[in-house]
């Protein structure tokens, strides 16, 4: 919960509070799934709980790729953003992960590429790899 909450605040920089909820049944987690796929599933999973709020385009967790569509806030008709997750490696480390935020805003009816606010980011990858460590962490202490 505090993940998603924190990646909310950070949209917020760019848009309202996000309205529209995909429910995505990841299933049980285990460690597993560190070795099953071909990136960190750590890093991959809390990458899908990071975006949740937005419409997944395509997941991929053999190339590590997650891709969001379009999101328009009913609040901000005239803005939108997509993200760009990529989990690059089976290790759970910060240069294992990338993203990247596309953000464009509406001028005379033709969405036009906007600056994204500094940092944006760098918070996602903070979100996520919190998230990642906290579910290593509880995995840990299954055992």
């Amino acid at each position: 919960m505090l993940k998603k909450f924190s990646f909310v605040c950070i949209l917020s920089g760019l848009l309202a509070a996000c309205g529209s909820s995909n429910d995505r049944p990841l299933g049980e987690f285990s460690e597993d799934l560190t070795t099953a796929i071909g990136v960190n599933g750590y890093l991959w999973r809390a990458s899908l709980d990071a975006v949740a709020e937005l419409p997944l385009l395509s997941a991929n967790p053999a190339s590590g790729t997650i891709l969001t569509d379009w999101f328009i806030n009913p609040e901000v008709p005239r803005e939108r953003l997509k993200i760009a997750v990529f989990v690059l490696d089976r290790a759970l480390r910060a240069d294992a992960l990338r993203v990247s935020v596309t953000r464009q805003e509406l001028k005379s009816g033709v969405w036009i590429d906007a600056e994204v606010r500094a940092g944006t980011e760098l918070e996602i990858e903070d979100v996520i790899l919190g998230g990642a460590r906290e579910m290593r962490i509880q995995t840990i202490r299954k055992d």
